[in-house]
């Protein structure tokens, strides 16, 4: 049986989930470790810890993915001083790799928040506070009779997708001219001679890190020597990527009845909330982790209430009674992570254990 190296899960899970779609100041990767390794079996957890590269230890994982990060500043040192440095260390002295995808998993359609809207039922999910600035246009021009081979490589690619369609193109008839200069080997045409060719113009959306392979697609599927493309940045929105999720209720429930419920669910001692005054519940945003920034989001998006966690003092000012807020917890909201992991490795090789951690690595206690 063929063995699998740490490049192959890295290759799963960035292929899912793009380092792309992480925030700026994230740190989404590889951690530490060496990609050509073996792997043995995985452990998967929200925080990589002492405590996680124990029970990594005990169960011969040489491979932690976690959620979190251990890392997001610049290390100058390691010494041990702190419990990154040690978890760090005693990661590297039992030969264990550290993969985090934290920010990326957040942002991507069928990630953390999604999971806790599956929880709670919520239907018509759709990305709370989609990003600006991840699309590209491709245009090519193409003989006419080549131009379903490569507008399908392109779509093939990745590239064509918009909201729930895909293989999404414009295309539109017209004539290209070129003159083949001496040592060329033209596809249509005569060297040192005036070409009039029939061709088709083909437009074509994709998200950004795919530039390079639709690129790639592109040139191995035209037909001519040198291909004529053009790369425009876009600034729409990209509704299958961003912060947050809303979605509806079938019926509406009494505001304090959801947040027992949520209670359940989350299995949390406690919830901070503001004001419920009566009001029923039917349209929902939630952020996994903290998501205050959503705010402004989820009240221009007509929610009822918006789960999230983090909340300061002063920014539950900041729902002026247009909207319930509701802090969940960190940890508590993001613990379904680890079983979405679980799965998108899973799904794709199952020949060796994939472990979820025992440890709970919340660092938050309530007293009840």
């Amino acid at each position: 049986m063929k063995s699998n190296k740490i490049k192959d899960i890295i290759a799963i899970l960035e292929n899912a989930v793009p380092l792309d779609y992480q925030e700026e100041y994230d740190n989404c990767g590889l951690i530490t470790g060496d990609i050509n390794q073996d792997v043995q079996a995985i452990l998967i957890s929200l925080d990589c810890t002492e405590e996680v590269i124990e029970e990594a230890i005990s169960l011969k994982a040489n491979l932690i993915i976690s959620h979190h990060p251990l890392i997001y500043n610049a290390l100058k040192k390691l010494t041990g001083k702190n419990y990154i440095e040690r978890t760090l260390i005693k990661a590297i002295k039992n030969n264990i790799a550290i993969y985090a995808a934290h920010t990326n998993f957040d942002n991507i359609i069928g990630g953390v928040s999604f999971k806790i809207a599956e929880k709670i039922g919520l239907k018509n999910c759709k990305v709370l506070g989609p990003k600006s600035g991840y699309l590209k246009k491709l245009i090519t021009f193409c003989p006419i009779e080549h131009s379903n081979k490569v507008r399908i490589a392109l779509f093939n690619a990745g590239a064509g997708q918009i909201g729930n369609y895909d293989q999404c193109s414009f295309n539109a008839e017209g004539f290209g001219t070129f003159r083949a200069l001496e040592n060329t080997n033209p596809f249509v045409g005569e060297i040192l001679k005036l070409h009039k060719e029939p061709e088709e113009k083909i437009e074509v959306i994709f998200p950004r890190h795919l530039q390079n392979k639709l690129i790639k697609a592109l040139l191995d599927n035209h037909p001519y020597e040198e291909v004529a493309y053009d790369i425009i940045p876009l600034d729409n929105k990209f509704n299958n990527l961003g912060g947050g999720v809303i979605g509806e209720l079938d019926n509406e429930i009494p505001a304090i009845d959801f947040l027992k419920k949520i209670k359940e669910i989350i299995n949390i001692d406690c919830i901070r909330h503001t004001e419920t005054k009566n009001r029923k519940i039917k349209k929902i945003a939630i952020c996994g982790g903290s998501g205050i920034f959503l705010l402004n989001d989820a009240i221009k998006a007509d929610a009822d209430i918006y789960l999230t966690a983090d909340i300061k003092y002063h920014q539950f000012f900041d729902a002026e009674n247009k909207i319930i807020l509701a802090d969940i917890g960190h940890y508590e909201s993001e613990q379904f992570t680890k079983d979405l992991l679980s799965e998108l490795v899973i799904k794709n090789i199952s020949n060796f254990a994939v472990h979820i951690t025992n440890v709970n690595t919340n660092p938050i206690k309530y007293l009840i």
